[in-house]
């Protein structure tokens, strides 16, 4: 436990932190174990259904049902937060700024170079 260092954007794992692991209280503990053995029990359900050998139907497990509806429905569950605000100003509206600065200063150099007289232009047919 001395070694371990936390990540900068992660919060310790509970099983790291001293206190949160050492120091619960009864109805917190008893709460733990209750959903410890709630998935236990799903789980030894799950097992004994796929291990039937009598088995002819699918087995239906609702929480993956759940996630393949959100995934292939992925605008109804959508909510917008700083992050996705972020990154969707980040990826769709920064580019589009940077572009026009760039274009724009470069046509502003090329308009001061010829109202210099130093824009060295070459006569090309081919380019």
């Amino acid at each position: 436990m001395a070694d371990y260092q936390e990540a900068p954007l992660a919060t310790r794992p509970k099983t790291l932190d001293p206190h949160e692991y050492f120091n619960l209280s009864p109805e917190q503990r008893r709460a733990e174990e209750d959903r410890a053995a709630l998935r236990a029990n799903l789980k030894r359900q799950y097992q004994t259904q796929l291990n039937n050998p009598h088995r002819k139907e699918l087995i239906e497990d609702p929480a993956l049902t759940r996630w393949v509806h959100a995934r292939a429905n992925p605008y109804s569950y959508f909510r917008p937060t700083f992050k996705t605000s972020l990154l969707g100003a980040m990826f769709g509206v920064a580019p589009l700024f940077a572009l026009y600065f760039i274009f724009k200063t470069d046509r502003d150099r090329k308009e001061a170079q010829i109202k210099a007289g130093t824009l060295e232009r070459k006569f090309s047919l081919s380019s």
